[in-house]
């Protein structure tokens, strides 16, 4: 089948994309390696030592990221549905994050919780605007529960959102968990991208909260 306009134009973009040819240049799996490489660097959120998770992880762009800034001594496991190539200094656990034995695996790959929870993964898009933010924030949602769950309190939650309807609500959401909530656009999102990120610091104790909610199939794509 011929392809549209459109999804030529979105391919040739992504091919003379600088990120996406640095990515290849450098063996990153993906170009969004760059938007943590930023935010970490900027905001001091990945150190030597530090335990991170990494959910919707594949193809493990944002845990090679994450891998390489907490050794000596750090932990990274990384978590999706799909199938992840493996990754030096990563343990990769495939499978639903709200899954109660997936967070038991990550618990002990860990040795305990994690000081920081990385989240940027999407639902699949339907192309409906209004739908596609609330099954984000809805995502979004889960995410925080687990970081309830399997994040240290004082920990970092780093999470993909967009821009609009539901923006509100999530980042209120963010504000009742965490002391700070800060706002990034890293440079290698695209201007014409709602996505942004939302990098909350200082887990409240939230510990004893309830399971997550089971609020449907995704689909998820990282």
């Amino acid at each position: 089948m011929a392809q549209s306009k459109s999804s030529k134009a979105w391919l040739n973009r992504h091919v003379n994309d600088r990120f996406v040819q640095q990515a290849r240049a450098q063996g990153l799996r993906s170009r969004a390696a760059f938007k943590l490489q930023e935010i970490a660097e900027r905001d001091r959120l990945l150190r030597p030592g530090v335990r991170v998770v990494d959910l919707g992880a594949a193809p493990g762009g944002w845990s090679q990221v994450a891998a390489s800034k907490v050794q000596p001594h750090g932990k990274v496991v990384a978590i999706d549905l799909l199938e992840i190539a493996p990754i030096s200094g990563v343990h990769v656990v495939r499978g639903d994050f709200r899954d109660p034995a997936v967070r038991a695996a990550v618990h002990a790959a860990l040795e305990g919780p994690a000081d920081v929870v990385l989240c940027d993964m999407l639902p699949n898009l339907s192309g409906i605007a209004s739908v596609d933010q609330a099954q984000a924030a809805a995502l979004t949602e889960l995410a925080l529960d687990f970081c309830g769950l399997s994040l240290k309190p004082g920990g970092a939650f780093l999470v993909k959102v967009f821009q609009g309807v539901a923006f509100n609500e999530v980042l209120a959401a963010m504000k009742q968990r965490f002391r700070t909530v800060a706002t990034r656009k890293p440079a290698a999102s695209r201007g014409e991208s709602r996505e942004t990120y939302l990098l909350g610091r200082g887990l409240q104790n939230t510990h004893a909260s309830s399971e997550p909610r089971d609020t449907g199939d995704f689909g998820l794509e990282s």
